[in-house]
């Protein structure tokens, strides 16, 4: 029977909600399971680490830690930035996730944290940041992953099909 192990595409349903119990995503939404490639860091740590070993038919809750999950919030209040500086007709929405450049060339990811009629607020910190995440999991599906999504780091799609 396969297991979870390193370079293996998991395909797994979860549902992630925090200390109070609010769902804050949940795959069974989205319809499909989640697949990823054990090992390299396409899910947070802790969840990761969780997963290891495991087999197609498990269900177990994995609570993660800040440190494991999306790091603890590092005090920075969000950043106005003119709307301006964004294209005319991007949708903006608070949660969205947008890669900043930096002075040196560098991608940083920013989450929008709220939008007023010309003012973007950014934030550094990802949403979750600073939470303990419970996450609700069901192990689906386990396969080998192909060359081709090993050297790219991530899974292709059913059977190893190539999407982008």
């Amino acid at each position: 029977m396969s297991t979870v192990e390193s370079g293996k595409v998991v395909l797994f349903h979860y549902t992630l909600t925090d200390d109070e119990g609010t769902v804050l995503d949940s795959s069974h939404t989205h319809g499909d399971p989640m697949p990823y490639l054990h090992g390299a860091q396409n899910i947070v740590p802790g969840l990761e680490a969780k997963m290891d070993g495991r087999a197609i038919g498990d269900k177990f809750t994995a609570d993660v830690s800040p440190e494991e999950g999306y790091g603890e919030h590092n005090g920075m209040t969000p950043q106005p930035v003119p709307r301006s500086e964004f294209p005319p007709d991007a949708p903006l929405k608070a949660g969205m996730q947008l890669m900043a450049q930096m002075d040196d060339g560098q991608g940083m990811p920013v989450w929008i944290a709220s939008v007023e009629d010309d003012t973007v607020h950014i934030d550094i910190n990802h949403p979750l940041a600073g939470k303990v995440l419970h996450f609700d999991v069901e192990i689906t599906g386990i396969r080998d992953a192909t060359e081709e999504e090993v050297a790219h780091g991530h899974p292709h799609g059913p059977g190893g099909a190539h999407h982008h």
